[in-house]
C-alpha cells in the first residue's frame, strides 16, 4: 500500500482492477487470455465482464474461465448462442444479454443459482424456459420485446422477484399464479394483448408501480383500488380508456348451485357427519354478493358487472364486479349514491393523482 493511502482506498482500487469493460471495442470474439491483454488480471480474478455493443454472435466455452465473475453484460452483440459452460459462474449475480438474438437457454442456466438479475429483452425468445423458473434467486427479470404468448404457472416459483417487466409481447392472458408473488414492487405488462386481469392481483400488497398501456381491457378488477401502496397505474390505449363498455352476462344456475343458495342463505346448519366431502367443500366456496344491499350468495352462476369509478376527478373508470343475480344491479343502483369517496373504498386521493391515462 502507498503511503499516505487509506484502507478503504486501497480496497476500492482493488475492487475497480476487477473489473473489465470491453464494450464497443469491435470485438467479434470473447478473448481467451486477456491476461495478456494490457497487463489486465487473470480471468479467474475478473468479477464484473462488460461485453456490451461488441459482434460476438456466440459466447464460447472460454466464457467459463471467468469463475469468480459476478457481472455479466453481452447486450447489442447479435447474440445467437450461449454456451452450457455458463453454469459453470455459479458466483454470478447479474446477466444482462437484451437486444441480441437468442431463442433459447441451455439447460444449465437453471445452475445459476446465485443470479439475482437477469435482463433478456429484446430478443426472439418465444416462451419461457423451465430452466428459468430453477432461478429462486431472481428479483428482477426483465423478458420484455420477445414473441411469448403465455406466462406459464409455474412463475409462481420465482417467489423473490421484486420486479418483473413483460411488456412488448405477444400475452392475451394474465394466470392467478402472478398473483402469489408477494414481493412484486413493479409489474409492468404493457404493448401486449390483454383483455382481461386476475382479482389475485390484490395480494401484490407490496405493488407500487403497474403498467398496462397498449392493451385491450375493458374493464378492471375492483380489487385493483385496494392496492394500497399503488403509486403509478398506466392504463392508456385500452378500451376502458377511450370507449366504457357495459356488458352483463349470465347463466342460469344449476339445481346444485340453487341448493347451495338455498342452504347457505337460510343459515342452515351442516357438518362433516352430514354431507360428503366434495359437498361441504361446494359449500364453503360460496361468495357473497358485493351489492351492499343484498345478503345473497353465488358459487357459479354471477353476473359480470360494470361499475364507473371516478378517478382523480376526471375520469370514469369500469371496474368489474360480480353479482348473484341480473336484478342486483338495479336495485344498486337505487341503493347507491355516485360518490367518488364511497366507490373508490377510502383508497388514498393522493395517490390516485398519479394514474397514467393519456
Amino acid at each position: 500500500m502507498e503511503r499516505g493511502q487509506t484502507d478503504g482506498e486501497r480496497k476500492r482500487q482493488e475492487f475497480e482492477e476487477y473489473r473489465l469493460n470491453l464494450a464497443h471495442r469491435s470485438l467479434d470474439t470473447l478473448p481467451d487470455d486477456v491476461h495478456v491483454m494490457n497487463n489486465l488480471p487473470d480471468a479467474y480474478k475478473i468479477t464484473s465482464l462488460n461485453l456490451a455493443g461488441n459482434r460476438v454472435p456466440v459466447l464460447p466455452d472460454s466464457i467459463s474461465n471467468f469463475i469468480n465473475l459476478k457481472e455479466l453484460d453481452v447486450s447489442g452483440n447479435g447474440l445467437a448462442y450461449i454456451t452450457p459452460r455458463i453454469g459453470d459462474l455459479r458466483q454470478l449475480t447479474s446477466f444482462v444479454a437484451k437486444n441480441n438474438n437468442l431463442e433459447d437457454l441451455p439447460k444449465e442456466f437453471s445452475q445459476l443459482l446465485a443470479l439475482e438479475h437477469l435482463n433478456l429483452s429484446g430478443n426472439r425468445f418465444d416462451s419461457f424456459f423451465p430452466q428459468m423458473f430453477e432461478l429462486v434467486s431472481l428479483k428482477t427479470l426483465l423478458f420484455g420485446g420477445n414473441r411469448v404468448d403465455v406466462i406459464p404457472q409455474d412463475i409462481k416459483n420465482l417467489q423473490r422477484l421484486e420486479i418483473l417487466y413483460l411488456g412488448g409481447n405477444q400475452l392475451s392472458h394474465v394466470p392467478n399464479e402472478l398473483g402469489t408473488l408477494r414481493r412484486l414492487r413493479a409489474l409492468n405488462l404493457c404493448d401486449n394483448k390483454i383483455e382481461s386481469l386476475p382479482s389475485t392481483l390484490v395480494r401484490l400488497t407490496y405493488l407500487q408501480s403497474l403498467h398496462l398501456h397498449n392493451n385491450r381491457l375493458t374493464t378492471l378488477p375492483v380489487a385493483l383500488v385496494k392496492l394500497r401502496n399503488l403509486e403509478e397505474l398506466s392504463l392508456r390505449e385500452n378500451p376502458l380508456v377511450v370507449r366504457f363498455v357495459r356488458d352483463m352476462t349470465f347463466n342460469p344456475p344449476t339445481l346444485l348451485e340453487l341448493s347451495g343458495r338455498c342452504i347457505k342463505n337460510s343459515g342452515l346448519k351442516y357438518s362433516s357427519q352430514d354431507l360428503p366431502s366434495h359437498l361441504l367443500q361446494y359449500l364453503n366456496s360460496a361468495r357473497r354478493c358485493v351489492n351492499p344491499c343484498c345478503k345473497g350468495v353465488y358459487f357459479d352462476a354471477r353476473v359480470r358487472h360494470i361499475k364507473f369509478v371516478d378517478f382523480c376527478g376526471k375520469y370514469r373508470l369500469p371496474l368489474e364486479q360480480f353479482l348473484c343475480s341480473p336484478h342486483e344491479g338495479e336495485r344498486w343502483e337505487d341503493y347507491s349514491s355516485s360518490s367518488s369517496e364511497d366507490e373508490i373504498d377510502g383508497f388514498p386521493r393522493e395517490r390516485l393523482r398519479k394514474v397514467l391515462l393519456g
